[in-house]
C-alpha cells in the first residue's frame, strides 16, 4: 500500500510539473495534462465510477488555479501580462463558468467524456496547424461590446466543462489581433486563474450522491491529495514554461503538443464507447 501510495505522489508531481511547463509556455492552465492523467490513475486507487470524471475535472480546475497564478507571476515580472483585458472580460467569463457548472451538475459521466474528447480534438487544430487558424495577414480588433461578451461567456462555460483554463482560444484571439504571442500567453494564464477559481469553488461545493465512490481525500468533487501533488509540480515548472515562452520559437513544441491531445482525444473517445 505504501508503495502504492508513494506511485501515485511521484505520478502526480510529475504531471503537475509538466502541466506548469505547458501553462507556462502556452498558458493554457494544463488541464489537457491534468485531466486524462488523474482518469488514468485514479482506478488504481478506488474502484472506477461515474463520479471520478467530475473528480478529475474538478481536481484539475483547482490545480489551474495554482498553475496559472505561478505562470501569471513569471509573466508579470516581464511585463507581459494585459490586465485591461483580464478586468474587462472577467464578469463574463465567471458567468460563463456559473453555466458551464450547472450543465456539468446535470450530465452524465460518459457526456462529459465526449465533451472533453471532442475539445481536446479541436483544440489539437491549433497546435498542429496554426498557421490555419492564425492566417496571416488576416487582421482583427479586440472583441468589444457583445462580441466580447459572446466570446468570454462561452469560453468560461467550456472551460469549466472540460476542466481547463481557457488558454488556446485566448492566444488565438489576441494573436489574430496583433497583440506579440508572449503577450497572448500571458494573459492567457490570467485567464486561466479566473476560470480555474470560480471553476474549483463550483465542484468544490458540488452535491455528489452519498453512495458515490470516490478517491480517498475527495471534497465535493475535488481531491485534496492530488490537488497537493500537482501543485507542488506546477509550482516549480511554470516559471520555465513562461521563461521558454519568451527565449524560444514554440512551433515544434507546438505541435508535438498537437498530436499529444489528438492521442488523449482518441483514447477518451475509446473510453466513451
Amino acid at each position: 500500500m505504501e508503495i502504492e501510495l508513494l506511485w501515485f505522489v511521484v505520478t502526480l508531481c510529475i504531471t503537475g510539473a509538466i502541466a506548469g511547463i505547458t501553462a507556462g509556455l502556452f498558458g493554457n492552465g494544463g488541464g489537457f495534462v491534468v485531466v486524462p492523467a488523474l482518469l488514468a490513475v485514479f482506478p488504481f486507487f478506488t474502484p472506477p465510477s461515474e463520479a471520478l470524471v467530475k473528480v478529475a475535472i474538478g481536481t484539475s480546475l483547482a490545480s489551474i488555479v495554482v498553475s496559472s497564478a505561478r505562470s501569471v507571476m513569471a509573466h508579470r515580472a516581464k511585463g507581459a501580462v494585459d490586465f485591461d483585458i483580464l478586468r474587462s472580460w472577467s464578469i463574463w467569463l465567471i458567468l460563463g463558468v456559473g453555466g458551464g457548472l450547472l450543465i456539468a451538475n446535470n450530465s452524465s459521466a460518459n457526456g462529459l467524456t465526449v465533451v472533453f474528447a471532442a475539445g481536446v480534438l479541436l483544440y489539437s487544430v491549433y497546435f498542429l496547424f496554426p498557421e490555419f487558424v492564425v492566417r496571416p495577414g488576416l487582421v482583427f480588433d479586440m472583441p468589444k461590446g457583445i462580441g466580447k461578451a459572446v466570446l468570454a461567456f462561452v469560453l468560461g462555460g467550456f472551460s469549466a466543462l472540460l476542466g481547463i483554463g481557457g488558454g488556446t482560444p485566448t492566444v488565438i484571439t489576441m494573436v489574430m489581433c496583433q497583440r506579440t504571442i508572449q503577450q497572448a500567453v500571458a494573459t492567457a494564464a490570467g485567464v486561466g486563474f479566473l476560470i480555474g477559481l470560480p471553476g474549483a469553488i463550483g465542484f468544490l461545493f458540488m452535491k455528489h450522491p452519498d453512495t458515490a465512490s470516490l478517491p480517498v481525500g475527495t471534497i465535493g468533487y475535488i481531491n485534496i491529495p492530488a490537488l497537493i501533488a500537482i501543485s507542488i509540480g506546477a509550482i516549480f515548472t511554470a516559471p520555465i514554461g513562461a521563461k521558454m515562452a519568451h527565449n524560444f520559437s514554440e512551433k515544434k513544441l507546438k505541435r508535438l503538443f498537437g498530436i499529444y491531445l489528438v492521442i488523449v482525444s482518441s483514447a477518451m473517445f475509446y473510453k466513451a464507447i
